[in-house]
């Protein structure tokens, strides 16, 4: 089975492509702005010849323009080759082998969103907090690593200490590749975007 994996819910987007149970390519579309068409000529060089079998597609938090737009890329092309569409959060792309980690990331308007993994398994669904419940909505002794470093990276350093590992970069299709992979119940049909928050400009 060939599948090609597609993130665009930060400015890093990126490209994965799995045949079988392997990750055999991986990219990022360095300079493609999140609100141009041009990167779907990209996408299409990438994958080679051969309809995928299946799109999936990272869900967010995120660009409202980029989640929207891979989301309608992999949904038009469905129609065209009759492949699969599916879905899982951005944050799995930080989904460890084992043990507990939590992604943050800035919501916006001074909230802040959370994924909870122990291990490769999403704990709850993607949800947001305040500044004052950040601390105490993330399980003593859980590493934290976030997307969002240079606009959250202080705050996360004054609530977390030693436990925020930073420089964890931008979720990539690659960690997506490798989170369902390690865990398929990851994957949801008829994916729907992750809007925490009505749509801000990046």
């Amino acid at each position: 089975m060939k599948t090609l994996v597609v993130d665009r819910s930060t400015d890093e987007q990126s490209l994965a492509l799995v045949e079988g149970e392997a990750v055999v390519a991986e990219t990022t579309l360095a300079g493609t702005d999140c609100r141009s068409g041009d990167w779907v000529l990209k996408v299409r060089e990438f994958a080679g010849p051969g309809a995928p079998d299946r799109i999936i597609v990272g869900t967010g938090p995120g660009s409202f323009a980029g989640i929207r737009a891979a989301l309608a890329f992999a949904q038009g092309y469905a129609l065209g080759s009759g492949c699969e569409v599916l879905g899982l959060p951005s944050p799995c792309a930080y989904a460890p082998a084992e043990g507990p980690l939590a992604v943050v990331g800035d919501a916006r308007r001074e909230r802040y969103w959370i994924a909870l993994f122990d291990g490769p398994k999403l704990v709850v669904p993607v949800f947001q907090v305040a500044k004052d419940q950040l601390e105490l909505r993330v399980p003593l002794g859980t590493k934290v690593v976030s997307p969002d470093e240079k606009r959250i990276g202080e705050l996360l350093k004054e609530t977390f200490a030693d436990r925020f590992v930073a420089g964890a970069g931008a979720p990539k299709a690659g960690g997506l590749a490798r989170a369902f992979l390690a865990n398929p119940k990851l994957l949801k049909p008829e994916p729907l975007p992750i809007y925490l928050n009505p749509a801000v400009r990046d």
